[in-house]
């Protein structure tokens, strides 16, 4: 298993490069904007019962990535939220390498097809530096979760991070990759 290679990177290696430097018009393999690294995050934020609803988050991300996630915590007590500095509020993964591009595969070819009525998601939500995130609602579009083993719904939001200088490179890559745009927004 040390010499497997993800799909969606083989693809990228053999067929998108050659076409995004002719797209883009580039002349150096390295100026191609690259994949760096997707971040998943999740909050639970102040529930009553924080403990569990963090436990069963980082249950499911982990099932969902691969990776055991990091816990983030409150940066400033908040008193309307019942929130207190340093507390438990939610956990994120930071995928890299091999396991990005395997979750980027699943991303594209069995969650996003999952959302009911799914048209495309927003071609709008670029930073401005050439990343790209969205959120999701609920992690049940998943395949790898039992949806009889849900307690709660729990939303994420999902970055991706690329090299790309602006946000019409990051466009074409995405689209390169089968990331399905909505149109007309």
């Amino acid at each position: 298993m040390a010499d497997y290679t993800p799909r969606m990177k083989t693809m990228f290696n053999e067929e998108l490069i050659p076409r995004l430097m002719d797209e883009l018009g580039l002349t150096n393999v390295m100026q191609v904007p690259r994949f760096e690294k997707v971040v998943i995050n999740t909050c639970v934020g102040s529930q009553s019962d924080v403990k569990q609803a963090l436990e069963d988050a980082k249950a499911e991300l982990a099932l969902i990535t691969g990776q055991k996630p990091a816990e983030t915590r409150a940066k400033k007590s908040i008193a309307n939220f019942k929130l207190r500095e340093d507390m438990p509020i939610g956990c994120r993964v930071t995928l890299r390498r091999d396991a990005m591009y395997e979750f980027l595969d699943r991303l594209v070819a069995a969650t996003l097809p999952r959302i009911r009525d799914f048209r495309g998601i927003s071609p709008r939500s670029f930073d401005g530096r050439g990343n790209y995130s969205m959120g999701l609602p609920d992690q049940t579009v998943f395949p790898e979760i039992e949806l009889e083993k849900i307690k709660r719904q729990q939303g994420m939001d999902i970055t991706i991070v690329t090299s790309a200088q602006n946000d019409e490179e990051a466009r074409e890559l995405l689209k390169l990759m089968g990331m399905p745009f909505a149109e007309g927004k």
